[in-house]
């Protein structure tokens, strides 16, 4: 196998993860939607634990993506 295509091979397994984090995000969305519908007054409460959980998640998309990237083109 040339190393060229051993190189995408890797950035495409590295990618897998995104996979996850779309699963998670559509989780997080729908239980915030669903809380917000049965309880409006807590959403500044829930504002908070929204946002920190879907930049955590998100947040690993990207380090994936980053570590394709790596893969492509810097090795």
């Amino acid at each position: 196998m040339e190393l060229q295509a051993a190189k995408l091979i890797a950035a495409a397994l590295a990618l897998l993860p995104i996979i996850g984090v779309g699963i998670g995000l559509g989780m997080i969305f729908g239980s915030y939607n669903d809380a917000i519908g049965r309880n409006p007054g807590a959403a500044p409460l829930l504002d908070k634990k929204f946002f920190l959980s879907f930049a955590l998640t998100e947040a690993l998309g990207i380090f994936a993506l980053l570590i394709s990237v790596v893969i492509l083109f810097v090795m």
